[in-house]
């Protein structure tokens, strides 16, 4: 079913968005809940296991393109290893340290994919004013991980840093969808590959990490549901939606607010700590992410003019 493109976001896309953002920033909050009643290597591969369905059934409703044969096998299964790993270590990193810290760290992912870009995009090789623009957000992280309480609570330390990778995990799997074969891949197969083999491979080694269920309670099972219909599932084919419909330059804006409703959500739920520093560290995360999506979106209308002329 083809879309209607729009040129720009407009109120239902603003709005969509805007809750798309509050639930990834929720979801932090929520992983650390179910934490209590799963183990979270078994938390992510149950939860892949249970949106898998979803996902899949969305793109047969809307026809959309699934293919084993069109080269994207071995790098959609390495992109389903990327996302293993990746929630694996956002998920037990919220053992170990706040949802607020993690928000800010886990979410510097657009750093990583412009540091990598420059190496293995042709075309998007860091200019001066993106330099300055990924210095600034490299100083928020400094600053959030100086503030840390690790001389006090190591284990913060051990959190912050397995956010930290995770976010780079995260921009390798956005890397390998630009570089490979894995581009020709409708979004839906990519996430049905990401789900797949994280599923597969995670429900499978979760007993390796000590009892996969805890203290598992009816709430926490209400939690663990709402995470997978209403964030792994809706709230991702949403985002597909979003992505058909509206420019990408102008949606990467609004990725901002996700670090934002994740601290706030931390500071809600969990009365989460909010030192000036880590405020500011978040500002300063932000402002380089929105100075680079701002550079990005500003090129790539300059080479959409050059084409039209």
């Amino acid at each position: 079913m083809n879309q209607i493109r729009k040129p720009a976001v407009d109120a239902l896309g603003a709005t969509v968005l805007i809750i798309f953002s509050g639930l990834l920033g929720l979801n932090q909050a929520l992983v650390k809940l179910v934490n209590v009643g799963f183990s979270p290597v078994f938390q992510v591969g149950l939860r892949s296991l249970c949106a898998f369905f979803p996902v899949l059934l969305f793109a047969l409703i809307m026809k959309k393109r699934l293919s084993l044969s069109d080269g994207s096998l071995v790098p959609g299964f390495v992109s389903g290893l990327f996302f293993s790993l990746e929630f694996c270590l956002l998920f037990i990193a919220l053992e170990y340290t706040s949802v607020a810290r993690v928000s800010v760290l886990f979410y510097t992912m657009p750093i990583w994919i412009s540091l990598g870009g420059h190496f293995l995009i042709p075309g998007e090789r860091l200019t001066a004013f993106r330099l300055g623009a990924l210095m600034l957000a490299v100083l928020g992280i400094a600053l959030a991980l100086l503030d840390g309480d690790w001389s006090t609570n190591p284990n913060s330390m051990i959190g912050d840093l397995l956010a930290l990778a995770g976010s780079f995990c995260w921009a390798g799997i956005a890397l390998i969808a630009r570089t490979t074969q894995l581009s020709k891949s409708s979004p839906e197969m990519q996430l049905l590959y990401q789900l797949f083999i994280s599923a597969l491979l995670l429900v499978a080694i979760a007993p390796l990490f000590g009892n996969v269920i805890r203290d598992l309670t009816p709430m926490i099972i209400g939690i663990f549901t709402f995470q997978v219909f209403a964030i792994a599932a809706i709230g991702f084919v949403v985002w597909f939606w979003a992505l058909s419909v509206y420019p990408a330059s102008d949606m990467a804006s609004f990725s901002l607010l996700a670090p934002i409703f994740g601290v706030f959500f931390g500071w809600l739920i969990f009365d989460d700590q909010l030192s000036p520093f880590l405020l500011i560290a978040l500002v300063l995360v932000a402002a380089g992410i929105a100075l680079i999506n701002h550079d990005t979106s500003r090129r790539n209308k300059l080479i959409t003019q050059e084409q039209k002329t």
